[in-house]
């Protein structure tokens, strides 16, 4: 049996008890979280955020993307989000490794070279990963500047989360 055979079991289990059905579009709590897409993070409950308070936005390495950007969009404009959090982590995946090495790890193992994607958004250091993701946002001309934007780096190994200070902040304190 595979594991999406699994989920599917258990998915009829929960259909049975769903009492979520009339939760509203918008996020209660006005909230969009982009975080890393890391199996052991689980984002609701460090937050502690229950199912229809925020939009949560994961991809690898929790990256404002050409995509996350256009998820956010629409959760600031048509759904009313007013406050974003950026959580990356410790022991991420995407600090294993540079973009050159893993283009020429796929291009070894497949035997082809490809276009897309053009980049892997990989990284050395996580807050100022953070900080980068805050700034693709707050430089953006579609985000108003009157958005609550702020990062954070979540510990994998204590479950605490720690609060990353923007380099323009961090330069003037």
């Amino acid at each position: 049996m595979s594991a999406i055979d699994d989920v599917l079991r258990a998915n009829e289990s929960y259909a049975k008890a769903f009492t979520l059905g009339s939760l509203p579009k918008p996020p209660a709590r006005k909230l969009a979280v982009v975080a890393c897409m890391d199996a052991r993070l689980s984002v609701e409950q460090f937050l502690g955020l229950k199912t229809g308070e925020a939009h949560i936005i994961r991809n690898a390495g929790g990256v404002v993307t050409e995509d996350v950007l256009r998820s956010l969009l629409i959760s600031h404009y048509v759904l009313g989000t007013q406050e974003f959090a950026i959580v990356n982590h410790t022991d991420c995946g995407m600090l294993s490794f540079t973009e050159e090495e893993l283009r020429s790890r796929l291009e070894k193992s497949t035997g082809v070279s490809a276009v897309v994607p053009a980049y892997f958004y990989s990284f050395r250091d996580i807050e100022e990963n953070v900080r980068r993701q805050i700034q693709r946002l707050r430089s953006h001309a579609w985000i108003p500047s009157e958005i609550t934007l702020r990062g954070f780096v979540y510990e994998v190994e204590s479950g605490r989360l720690r609060e990353v200070v923007p380099e323009l902040a961090r330069r003037v304190g």
